[in-house]
């Protein structure tokens, strides 16, 4: 198990081995993502291996979790028993997973659906809101919904004012409810662009493998983040032990 060095470390010290600006460590000091520091009888401030391991923990959390998160678990590794910042990890690793599983579906169906021909287009092809919505197993007024949210926008029909879907719009439509399979509708509308750009699966493919490779990154850099809070736990551990086996003090003017 790791133990709390007793060597005294500069905030230019902590900098340098997490990869970041003095500035950047007083500011992770102020925000409880670092413990708090012991000052010099001159204010100055002293740092350890507890500092640096936090340090290395945010920037990891930050890449995985996002910012917010990040700090949210390394407060919790400061105040809260270590069963919280476990399940603080575990709630992180989940919400990659369930993107990981909204990313395959989303490639699954552009696969498919961006490669259907819409050319050679005949009045026949066109469908009204019911049509549609029976073809998709949804409710008219989903339709009108994802209309409303400016997701798919049929034509109108010059006359009865009716919406009118095109082939391209019904391929629109067929894309936004992968959300019924869990893909939100924000990330729906880069795919639905890239749609509109290209008549093939190129592009999407492109952006959904990127989107691929930003996901396993993420997933990386909770792996280091949990190596460094492993380290930090267990140094926090140490310093705690450490204190439960010091024999206290007696008094000096007993009773």
């Amino acid at each position: 198990m790791p133990s709390l060095q007793s060597r005294h470390l500069r905030t230019v010290d902590v900098a340098r081995r997490a990869g970041c600006s003095v500035q950047h460590v007083r500011n992770l000091e102020r925000d409880g993502v670092l413990p708090p520091a012991t000052r010099t009888a001159t204010g100055y401030r002293i740092y350890n291996d507890a500092h640096v391991q936090a340090a290395l923990a945010y920037r990891e959390l930050a890449i995985g979790a996002g910012p917010v998160e990040a700090k949210r678990i390394m407060r919790s590794v400061h105040t809260c028993p270590a069963a919280t910042t476990v399940a603080l990890l575990d709630a992180a690793h989940a919400r990659l997973h369930a993107e990981r599983t909204e990313l395959a579906l989303a490639k699954q169906a552009a696969d498919v659906i961006s490669t259907e021909p819409i050319d050679d287009v005949q009045a026949s092809d066109w469908m009204s809101v019911s049509e549609l919505a029976v073809a998709l197993g949804i409710r008219p007024s989903t339709l009108r919904h994802w209309d409303t949210e400016g997701l798919v926008v049929p034509d109108r029909d010059t006359f009865t004012g009716a919406r009118r879907y095109s082939p391209t719009q019904v391929r629109d439509a067929r894309v936004v409810h992968l959300r019924k399979a869990g893909y939100r509708i924000a990330p729906l509308r880069g795919v639905l662009a890239q749609l509109g750009r290209t008549s093939g699966s190129g592009d999407i493919g492109a952006a959904l493998a990127a989107r691929d490779q930003a996901t396993t990154a993420r997933s990386r850099a909770l792996l280091d983040a949990t190596a460094a809070l492993t380290v930090l736990l267990s140094l926090q551990e140490g310093v705690v032990s450490a204190r439960a086996k010091t024999p206290r003090r007696e008094s000096r003017n007993p009773r």
